[in-house]
Protein backbone atom coordinates (compact mmCIF):
# COMPACT_ATOMS: atom_id res chain seq x y z
CA UNK A 1 0.00 0.00 0.00
CA UNK A 2 1.67 3.59 -1.00
CA UNK A 3 -0.06 7.05 -0.15
CA UNK A 4 0.07 7.48 -4.07
CA UNK A 5 -2.28 4.15 -4.82
CA UNK A 6 -4.48 5.98 -2.05
CA UNK A 7 -4.90 9.47 -3.57
CA UNK A 8 -5.54 8.16 -7.22
CA UNK A 9 -8.17 5.36 -5.68
CA UNK A 10 -9.29 8.46 -3.81
CA UNK A 11 -9.46 11.09 -6.84
CA UNK A 12 -10.85 8.15 -9.44
CA UNK A 13 -13.83 7.31 -7.14
CA UNK A 14 -14.55 10.75 -6.77
CA UNK A 15 -14.65 11.50 -10.72
CA UNK A 16 -16.70 8.29 -11.50
CA UNK A 17 -19.88 9.60 -8.99
CA UNK A 18 -19.59 7.51 -6.18
CA UNK A 19 -21.55 8.57 -3.36
CA UNK A 20 -19.44 8.19 -0.07
CA UNK A 21 -16.77 10.21 0.48
CA UNK A 22 -13.73 7.67 0.67
CA UNK A 23 -10.98 8.97 3.21
CA UNK A 24 -7.03 8.02 2.75
CA UNK A 25 -7.59 6.70 6.36
CA UNK A 26 -9.85 3.84 6.00
CA UNK A 27 -7.62 1.40 4.52
CA UNK A 28 -5.29 1.53 7.62
CA UNK A 29 -7.34 -1.14 9.39
CA UNK A 30 -9.18 -3.95 7.79
CA UNK A 31 -12.85 -2.56 6.40
CA UNK A 32 -14.86 -5.43 4.62
CA UNK A 33 -17.97 -3.15 4.46
CA UNK A 34 -16.61 -0.71 2.90
CA UNK A 35 -14.82 -2.96 0.15
CA UNK A 36 -17.72 -4.88 -0.35
CA UNK A 37 -19.69 -1.88 -0.81
CA UNK A 38 -17.83 -0.40 -3.85
CA UNK A 39 -16.96 -3.04 -5.42
CA UNK A 40 -20.78 -3.76 -5.86
CA UNK A 41 -20.92 -0.34 -6.54
CA UNK A 42 -18.21 -0.99 -9.73
CA UNK A 43 -19.53 -3.84 -11.12
CA UNK A 44 -22.88 -2.27 -10.88
CA UNK A 45 -21.03 0.39 -12.47
CA UNK A 46 -19.98 -1.74 -15.49
CA UNK A 47 -22.83 -3.53 -15.91
CA UNK A 48 -25.81 -1.91 -14.47
CA UNK A 49 -28.04 -5.75 -15.48
CA UNK A 50 -26.16 -8.00 -13.44
CA UNK A 51 -27.38 -9.72 -9.97
CA UNK A 52 -24.53 -10.22 -7.63
CA UNK A 53 -25.89 -10.64 -3.64
CA UNK A 54 -24.90 -8.30 -1.50
CA UNK A 55 -24.73 -10.25 1.84
CA UNK A 56 -21.98 -10.28 3.84
CA UNK A 57 -22.62 -11.09 7.27
CA UNK A 58 -21.14 -14.82 7.79
CA UNK A 59 -17.94 -15.56 6.49
CA UNK A 60 -19.27 -18.01 4.09
CA UNK A 61 -21.37 -15.08 2.42
CA UNK A 62 -17.97 -12.90 2.04
CA UNK A 63 -16.51 -15.58 0.66
CA UNK A 64 -18.78 -16.46 -1.87
CA UNK A 65 -19.05 -12.27 -2.46
CA UNK A 66 -15.49 -12.10 -3.55
CA UNK A 67 -15.41 -15.25 -5.67
CA UNK A 68 -18.68 -13.90 -7.70
CA UNK A 69 -16.77 -10.50 -7.92
CA UNK A 70 -13.41 -12.03 -9.17
CA UNK A 71 -15.54 -14.33 -11.65
CA UNK A 72 -17.46 -11.15 -13.19
CA UNK A 73 -14.54 -8.98 -13.84
CA UNK A 74 -12.62 -12.19 -15.55
CA UNK A 75 -14.97 -13.06 -17.90
CA UNK A 76 -16.74 -9.52 -18.54
CA UNK A 77 -13.68 -7.12 -18.81
CA UNK A 78 -10.89 -9.42 -18.75
CA UNK A 79 -9.20 -8.20 -14.84
CA UNK A 80 -7.58 -11.03 -12.69
CA UNK A 81 -8.38 -10.05 -9.45
CA UNK A 82 -6.34 -11.13 -5.77
CA UNK A 83 -8.91 -12.91 -3.94
CA UNK A 84 -6.85 -13.12 -1.05
CA UNK A 85 -6.29 -9.27 -1.12
CA UNK A 86 -9.44 -8.53 -1.23
CA UNK A 87 -10.93 -10.06 1.45
CA UNK A 88 -7.99 -8.44 3.45
CA UNK A 89 -10.00 -5.31 2.62
CA UNK A 90 -6.96 -3.57 3.70
CA UNK A 91 -4.30 -1.49 2.35
CA UNK A 92 -3.29 -3.99 -0.14
CA UNK A 93 -7.11 -4.58 -1.33
CA UNK A 94 -6.26 -0.79 -2.51
CA UNK A 95 -4.20 -1.97 -5.38
CA UNK A 96 -7.01 -4.80 -7.00
CA UNK A 97 -9.97 -2.29 -6.72
CA UNK A 98 -7.17 0.61 -8.60
CA UNK A 99 -7.56 -2.41 -11.69
CA UNK A 100 -12.03 -1.87 -11.67
CA UNK A 101 -11.62 1.83 -11.37
CA UNK A 102 -8.71 2.70 -13.55
CA UNK A 103 -10.47 0.81 -16.66
CA UNK A 104 -13.90 2.89 -15.70
CA UNK A 105 -12.14 6.27 -15.57
CA UNK A 106 -10.34 5.45 -18.85
CA UNK A 107 -13.51 4.51 -20.28
CA UNK A 108 -15.37 8.01 -18.78
CA UNK A 109 -12.12 10.08 -20.07
CA UNK A 110 -12.67 8.46 -23.64
CA UNK A 111 -16.49 9.38 -23.69
CA UNK A 112 -15.60 12.63 -22.63
CA UNK A 113 -13.04 13.37 -25.51
CA UNK A 114 -15.36 11.95 -27.99
CA UNK A 115 -18.65 13.63 -26.63
CA UNK A 116 -16.58 17.17 -27.44
CA UNK A 117 -15.96 16.24 -31.06
CA UNK A 118 -20.13 15.23 -31.91
CA UNK A 119 -23.06 17.34 -30.39
CA UNK A 120 -25.26 15.91 -27.82
CA UNK A 121 -28.37 15.49 -31.08
CA UNK A 122 -25.89 13.49 -33.10
CA UNK A 123 -25.20 10.77 -30.05
CA UNK A 124 -28.72 10.81 -29.24
CA UNK A 125 -29.92 9.70 -32.49
CA UNK A 126 -27.35 6.60 -32.55
CA UNK A 127 -27.94 5.92 -28.73
CA UNK A 128 -29.62 2.34 -28.28
CA UNK A 129 -29.98 -1.13 -26.81
CA UNK A 130 -28.81 -3.57 -28.87
CA UNK A 131 -29.73 -6.38 -26.69
CA UNK A 132 -33.34 -4.93 -26.11
CA UNK A 133 -33.70 -5.01 -30.03
CA UNK A 134 -33.02 -9.14 -30.33
CA UNK A 135 -36.37 -9.95 -29.62
CA UNK A 136 -38.57 -7.70 -32.02
CA UNK A 137 -35.72 -8.70 -34.23
CA UNK A 138 -36.70 -12.53 -34.50
CA UNK A 139 -40.75 -11.30 -34.14
CA UNK A 140 -40.19 -9.47 -37.20
CA UNK A 141 -38.77 -12.39 -39.11
CA UNK A 142 -41.16 -14.58 -38.20
CA UNK A 143 -43.61 -11.75 -39.11
CA UNK A 144 -42.29 -11.44 -42.36
CA UNK A 145 -41.84 -15.25 -43.14
CA UNK A 146 -45.77 -15.82 -42.26
CA UNK A 147 -46.99 -12.59 -44.44
CA UNK A 148 -45.19 -14.30 -47.04
CA UNK A 149 -47.17 -17.47 -46.53
CA UNK A 150 -50.27 -15.90 -46.23
CA UNK A 151 -49.85 -13.81 -49.28
CA UNK A 152 -49.08 -17.03 -51.61
CA UNK A 153 -52.08 -18.60 -50.24
CA UNK A 154 -54.84 -15.54 -50.64
CA UNK A 155 -53.12 -15.41 -54.21
CA UNK A 156 -54.09 -18.91 -54.95
CA UNK A 157 -57.53 -18.71 -53.80
CA UNK A 158 -58.13 -15.44 -55.23
CA UNK A 159 -57.64 -17.07 -58.56
CA UNK A 160 -60.30 -19.91 -57.94
CA UNK A 161 -62.61 -17.13 -57.00
CA UNK A 162 -64.36 -17.29 -60.25
CA UNK A 163 -64.98 -21.02 -60.33
CA UNK A 164 -65.99 -21.06 -57.04
CA UNK A 165 -68.41 -18.18 -57.15
CA UNK A 166 -70.16 -19.91 -60.02
CA UNK A 167 -70.40 -23.23 -57.92
CA UNK A 168 -72.03 -21.01 -55.03
CA UNK A 169 -74.19 -19.00 -57.22
CA UNK A 170 -75.86 -22.39 -58.05
CA UNK A 171 -75.53 -23.79 -54.80
CA UNK A 172 -78.24 -20.76 -53.46
CA UNK A 173 -80.13 -20.85 -56.64
CA UNK A 174 -81.25 -24.93 -56.16
CA UNK A 175 -84.04 -25.45 -54.03
CA UNK A 176 -84.16 -27.19 -50.72
CA UNK A 177 -84.95 -31.16 -50.62
CA UNK A 178 -86.31 -32.28 -47.28
CA UNK A 179 -85.38 -35.73 -47.29
CA UNK A 180 -81.92 -35.13 -48.05
CA UNK A 181 -81.99 -33.00 -45.18
CA UNK A 182 -83.89 -34.93 -42.78
CA UNK A 183 -80.81 -37.14 -43.90
CA UNK A 184 -78.10 -35.38 -42.98
CA UNK A 185 -79.91 -34.22 -39.66
CA UNK A 186 -79.92 -37.67 -38.10
CA UNK A 187 -76.62 -38.37 -39.44
CA UNK A 188 -75.52 -35.35 -37.37
CA UNK A 189 -77.72 -36.71 -34.14
CA UNK A 190 -76.62 -39.65 -34.31
CA UNK A 191 -72.63 -38.90 -34.57
CA UNK A 192 -73.98 -36.15 -31.53
CA UNK A 193 -75.14 -38.78 -29.51
CA UNK A 194 -71.96 -41.45 -30.12
CA UNK A 195 -69.51 -38.32 -28.89
CA UNK A 196 -72.03 -38.24 -25.50
CA UNK A 197 -71.78 -41.61 -24.99
CA UNK A 198 -68.11 -41.10 -25.11
CA UNK A 199 -68.04 -38.51 -22.87
CA UNK A 200 -69.94 -40.25 -20.27
CA UNK A 201 -67.61 -43.37 -20.26
CA UNK A 202 -64.65 -40.83 -19.71
CA UNK A 203 -66.35 -39.62 -16.87
CA UNK A 204 -67.24 -42.81 -15.24
CA UNK A 205 -63.24 -43.57 -15.94
CA UNK A 206 -62.21 -40.27 -14.35
CA UNK A 207 -64.72 -41.46 -11.34
CA UNK A 208 -62.86 -44.61 -10.92
CA UNK A 209 -59.47 -43.02 -11.02
CA UNK A 210 -60.43 -40.53 -8.76
CA UNK A 211 -61.17 -43.13 -6.17
CA UNK A 212 -58.15 -45.01 -6.98
CA UNK A 213 -55.68 -41.96 -6.35
CA UNK A 214 -57.40 -40.72 -3.31
CA UNK A 215 -56.93 -44.26 -2.54
CA UNK A 216 -53.16 -43.74 -2.88
CA UNK A 217 -53.03 -40.18 -1.70
CA UNK A 218 -54.47 -41.77 1.51
CA UNK A 219 -51.48 -44.54 1.73
CA UNK A 220 -49.00 -41.93 1.01
CA UNK A 221 -50.43 -40.15 4.06
CA UNK A 222 -49.83 -43.17 6.04
CA UNK A 223 -46.66 -43.89 5.15
CA UNK A 224 -45.60 -39.90 5.27
CA UNK A 225 -46.50 -40.04 8.90
CA UNK A 226 -45.00 -42.98 9.86
CA UNK A 227 -41.97 -41.60 8.26
CA UNK A 228 -42.51 -38.06 10.54
CA UNK A 229 -42.45 -40.10 13.96
CA UNK A 230 -39.85 -42.09 12.99
CA UNK A 231 -37.80 -38.64 12.11
CA UNK A 232 -38.54 -37.24 15.22
CA UNK A 233 -37.47 -40.47 17.37
CA UNK A 234 -33.90 -39.99 14.98
CA UNK A 235 -33.83 -36.61 16.12
CA UNK A 236 -34.06 -37.19 19.71
CA UNK A 237 -31.16 -39.21 19.83
CA UNK A 238 -28.07 -37.79 19.93
CA UNK A 239 -25.33 -39.54 18.25
CA UNK A 240 -22.09 -41.30 19.71
CA UNK A 241 -19.74 -39.02 17.45
CA UNK A 242 -21.31 -36.08 18.18
CA UNK A 243 -18.98 -34.62 21.02
CA UNK A 244 -16.27 -35.21 19.29
CA UNK A 245 -17.66 -33.72 15.89
CA UNK A 246 -18.14 -30.40 17.80
CA UNK A 247 -14.70 -30.55 19.87
CA UNK A 248 -13.46 -30.80 16.44
CA UNK A 249 -15.08 -28.41 14.73
CA UNK A 250 -13.98 -25.72 17.58
CA UNK A 251 -10.22 -26.71 17.28
CA UNK A 252 -10.69 -25.87 13.39
CA UNK A 253 -12.14 -22.64 13.89
CA UNK A 254 -9.05 -22.04 16.29
CA UNK A 255 -6.66 -23.74 13.74
CA UNK A 256 -8.04 -21.06 11.51
CA UNK A 257 -7.90 -18.27 13.96
CA UNK A 258 -4.11 -19.13 14.44
CA UNK A 259 -3.85 -19.51 10.15
CA UNK A 260 -5.09 -15.62 9.88
CA UNK A 261 -2.94 -14.07 12.11
CA UNK A 262 -0.02 -15.97 10.97
CA UNK A 263 -0.58 -14.88 7.05
CA UNK A 264 -0.97 -11.29 8.02
CA UNK A 265 1.94 -11.52 10.17
CA UNK A 266 3.93 -12.89 7.30
CA UNK A 267 2.24 -10.38 4.80
CA UNK A 268 3.57 -7.46 7.09
CA UNK A 269 7.00 -9.41 7.56
CA UNK A 270 7.79 -9.67 3.86
CA UNK A 271 6.83 -5.75 3.38
CA UNK A 272 9.36 -4.75 6.07
CA UNK A 273 11.81 -6.81 4.48
CA UNK A 274 11.27 -5.69 1.19
CA UNK A 275 11.99 -2.15 2.64
CA UNK A 276 15.06 -3.27 4.42
CA UNK A 277 16.50 -4.77 1.32
CA UNK A 278 15.56 -1.08 -0.34
CA UNK A 279 17.30 0.90 2.03
CA UNK A 280 20.22 -1.26 2.09
CA UNK A 281 20.52 -1.27 -1.65
CA UNK A 282 20.24 2.62 -1.18
CA UNK A 283 22.75 3.28 1.24
CA UNK A 284 25.22 0.81 -0.85
CA UNK A 285 24.82 2.67 -3.40
CA UNK A 286 24.87 6.43 -1.75
CA UNK A 287 28.42 4.79 -0.15
CA UNK A 288 29.79 3.77 -3.99
CA UNK A 289 28.96 7.28 -5.24
CA UNK A 290 30.97 8.75 -2.60
CA UNK A 291 34.08 6.74 -2.88
CA UNK A 292 34.24 7.24 -6.52
CA UNK A 293 33.65 11.12 -6.45
CA UNK A 294 36.53 10.92 -3.92
CA UNK A 295 38.28 8.74 -6.38
CA UNK A 296 38.35 11.84 -8.90
CA UNK A 297 38.87 14.34 -6.51
CA UNK A 298 42.07 12.80 -5.54
CA UNK A 299 43.46 11.67 -8.92
CA UNK A 300 42.66 15.50 -10.29
CA UNK A 301 44.25 16.94 -6.99
CA UNK A 302 47.18 14.62 -7.42
CA UNK A 303 47.64 15.89 -11.17
CA UNK A 304 47.39 19.53 -10.17
CA UNK A 305 49.99 18.68 -7.71
CA UNK A 306 52.24 16.88 -9.80
CA UNK A 307 52.22 19.72 -12.64
CA UNK A 308 52.39 22.72 -10.23
CA UNK A 309 55.73 20.62 -8.73
CA UNK A 310 56.87 20.02 -12.16
CA UNK A 311 56.96 24.65 -13.36
CA UNK A 312 58.13 25.06 -9.98
CA UNK A 313 61.41 22.67 -9.99
CA UNK A 314 63.24 25.21 -12.57
CA UNK A 315 63.19 27.92 -10.40
CA UNK A 316 64.30 26.67 -6.83
CA UNK A 317 67.32 24.75 -5.32
CA UNK A 318 67.63 21.12 -4.55
CA UNK A 319 66.46 22.01 -1.11
CA UNK A 320 63.80 23.82 -1.74
CA UNK A 321 62.87 20.25 -3.95
CA UNK A 322 63.23 18.23 -1.04
CA UNK A 323 60.64 20.66 1.22
CA UNK A 324 58.12 20.62 -1.82
CA UNK A 325 58.04 16.89 -2.13
CA UNK A 326 57.59 16.17 1.96
CA UNK A 327 55.33 19.20 1.63
CA UNK A 328 53.37 17.36 -1.27
CA UNK A 329 53.12 13.55 0.88
CA UNK A 330 51.92 15.46 3.88
CA UNK A 331 49.09 16.48 1.73
CA UNK A 332 48.75 13.37 0.04
CA UNK A 333 48.68 12.01 3.52
CA UNK A 334 45.94 14.52 4.52
CA UNK A 335 43.56 14.07 1.99
CA UNK A 336 42.90 10.17 2.48
CA UNK A 337 41.98 11.46 5.89
CA UNK A 338 39.79 13.93 4.96
CA UNK A 339 37.90 11.57 2.61
CA UNK A 340 37.64 9.19 5.63
CA UNK A 341 36.08 11.47 7.72
CA UNK A 342 33.72 12.32 5.22
CA UNK A 343 32.78 9.05 4.17
CA UNK A 344 32.29 8.21 8.15
CA UNK A 345 30.06 11.50 8.33
CA UNK A 346 27.94 10.06 5.17
CA UNK A 347 27.14 7.03 7.31
CA UNK A 348 25.44 7.88 10.09
CA UNK A 349 24.07 4.97 11.01
CA UNK A 350 27.46 3.05 11.61
CA UNK A 351 28.78 3.47 14.85
CA UNK A 352 32.54 2.34 16.39
CA UNK A 353 32.67 0.09 18.96
CA UNK A 354 36.16 -0.67 20.86
CA UNK A 355 38.78 -0.13 23.15
CA UNK A 356 41.31 1.60 24.63
CA UNK A 357 43.53 -1.38 23.70
CA UNK A 358 45.29 -2.15 20.67
CA UNK A 359 44.23 -5.23 18.50
CA UNK A 360 46.38 -8.21 18.31
CA UNK A 361 47.77 -7.09 14.79
CA UNK A 362 47.93 -4.77 11.88
CA UNK A 363 45.67 -6.96 9.90
CA UNK A 364 42.36 -6.52 12.16
CA UNK A 365 41.06 -3.81 10.59
CA UNK A 366 36.72 -3.26 10.27
CA UNK A 367 34.61 -4.34 7.61
CA UNK A 368 33.13 -1.04 6.47
CA UNK A 369 37.11 1.16 6.62
CA UNK A 370 38.47 -1.64 3.98
CA UNK A 371 37.52 0.23 0.93
CA UNK A 372 38.56 3.31 2.75
CA UNK A 373 42.06 1.91 3.44
CA UNK A 374 42.38 0.37 -0.41
CA UNK A 375 41.68 3.99 -1.28
CA UNK A 376 44.53 5.17 1.32
CA UNK A 377 47.12 2.67 -0.58
CA UNK A 378 46.32 3.66 -4.06
CA UNK A 379 47.09 7.17 -3.29
CA UNK A 380 50.19 6.77 -1.62
CA UNK A 381 51.61 4.40 -4.06
CA UNK A 382 50.46 6.92 -6.94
Amino acid sequence: MSFRDLRNFTEMMRALGYPRHISMENFRTPNFGLVSEVLLWLVKRYEPQTDIPSDVETEQDRVFFIKAIAQFMATKAHIKLNTKKLYQADGYAVKELLKITSVLYNAMKTKGMEGSKIGEEDISKFKFDLGSKIADLKAARQLASEITSKGASLYDLLGKEVELREMRTEAIGRPLEINETEKVMRVAIKEILVQVQKTKDLLNNVASDEANLEAKIEKRKLELERNRKRLQTLQSVRPAFMDEYEKIEEELQKQYDIYLEKFRNLTYLEQQLEDHHRMEQERFEEAENTLRLMQNKLKEEEKRLLKSGSNDGSDIDIQDDDESNSELEERRLSKPRTAMEVLMQGRPGKRVMGTMQGGDSDDDVSPDLLPMAALEDQALNS
